[in-house]
């Protein structure tokens, strides 16, 4: 059995188990069809904000911007010059 005989059998079984379930769930939900292409994105559903809370612990995630410091600043103006007088010199040869 080749690796396109499982996948073959496995996306039967999906769509058989997805029309068990739309039949269990009431509702009439034809099978999917497959089209051409990229698949379209799927756009979740905004969440609703329950309480206060879980707002301020995901603003908490957030990382923190990195600053440079002066000598780091410095270190990398110096090897950009450097960098720039070295390409200068070899287009000057």
């Amino acid at each position: 059995m080749g690796v396109s005989d499982i996948l073959a059998s496995i996306d039967r079984d999906i769509a058989q188990l997805q029309q068990a379930r739309a039949l269990l769930s009431g509702a009439a939900a034809p099978a999917p069809k497959k089209t051409a292409g990229r698949p379209k994105k799927i756009v979740a559903a905004p969440k609703k904000a329950e309480t206060v809370a879980p707002v301020a612990a995901k603003a908490s995630k957030k990382k923190k911007k990195r600053n440079l410091s002066p000598e780091g600043r410095k270190r990398i103006a110096e090897a950009v010059k450097r960098r720039w007088a070295a390409q200068k010199a070899e287009s000057a040869k």
